[in-house]
């Protein structure tokens, strides 16, 4: 196995982390600005305000988006499997 496999092996896991774990960050970051803006503007403090709805709106995406990811990390996995005869070598 050469470095370059490695680095791309290693690459090629990081854009599957990046991909699979987007559209859950994303929704948290958009919900939280979201309740961010309604405590200002309402002057309400309340620390699990922001938690219990990121919360919420993150099971909902892991609801949705679930076939998509675990379909995006099996397809990453056969590569792999199928390819582990040149990793070796």
């Amino acid at each position: 196995m050469t470095e370059a496999q490695v680095i791309d092996i290693a690459r090629e896991t990081l854009w599957i982390v990046i991909k699979v774990s987007a559209p859950m960050l994303l929704v948290s970051l958009i919900v939280g600005l979201i309740i961010s803006i309604f405590q200002t503007v309402t002057s309400i403090q309340e620390q699990t305000l922001t938690f219990v709805p990121k919360l919420i709106a993150i099971f909902v995406v892991i609801i949705l988006a679930g076939n998509w990811v675990m379909n995006n990390i099996v397809v990453f996995m056969q590569e792999l499997c199928v390819n582990f005869s040149n990793f070796i070598q």
